[in-house]
């Protein structure tokens, strides 16, 4: 399929011009009503494919970025201003693999109690953010990560993170979720089978691994 070289500049400008990643909502919106937008993103993606700057999709949306193999052309040495503590990196990694989690559950995988201050950190940043509440005893909160946390780390999708196999090999994971989310989820499945609904909802639980210290 042939596309418009003129539709192809102006897909161009419209990414170079933008201050943040663009999904085809936000393209098609701009750009007149003739133009195939999958297709003309996808020819410019390859157009770009051997150039300084590449056509990359983070979090669902489009962007344009220097090239992975030239990043060290426009590295800075500054002085690091504010690090995240190991309990905040901790945090994330277990929120990235086992949300929507609660904060005792965190607190049970890392071992320790968790400071509030780490939670509202990363909520400051934007990486995680709230994403409801378990039907269990206390409905606690549960949380998860954001298309913030995607944009940031380069992923398109929260499956893109390293494989569980990779991180076991490290030593950082074990094979089983601590025991509170094992029970929440026995707990839920025998209501819901006394309601006669199907097995599932907000508090089904995967059998994900567990990181240790």
């Amino acid at each position: 399929m042939s596309i418009d070289p003129q539709h192809l500049r102006m897909m161009e400008a419209l990414l170079f011009a933008a201050a943040e990643p663009l999904d085809e909502a936000s393209l098609i919106a701009r750009l007149p009503e003739d133009i195939d937008v999958p297709a003309t993103l996808e020819a410019l993606r390859k157009a770009y494919r051997e150039r300084g700057v590449n056509l990359v999709q983070v979090a669902g949306k489009w962007t344009l970025r220097t090239a992975p193999d030239l990043k060290f052309l426009l590295q800075k040495e500054t002085q690091v201003t504010r690090r995240l503590s190991r309990a905040a990196v901790e945090t994330l990694a277990i929120t990235a693999y086992h949300q929507p989690v609660t904060r005792a559950e965190i607190e049970e995988i890392r071992g320790v109690g968790l400071s509030r201050g780490t939670l509202d950190l990363l909520l400051e940043i934007g990486w995680i953010r709230p994403k409801g509440r378990r039907r269990t005893p206390g409905r606690p909160v549960t949380y998860g990560t954001t298309d913030e946390f995607l944009v940031h780390f380069g992923f398109n999708a929260i499956d893109e993170l390293p494989g569980l196999d990779e991180l076991k090999a490290s030593g950082l994971l074990q094979p089983r979720p601590p025991s509170s989310m094992i029970e929440e989820a026995r707990v839920q499945a025998a209501r819901e089978r006394e309601d006669g609904d199907e097995p599932g909802g907000d508090a089904e639980i995967t059998e994900f691994p567990r990181p240790v210290d």
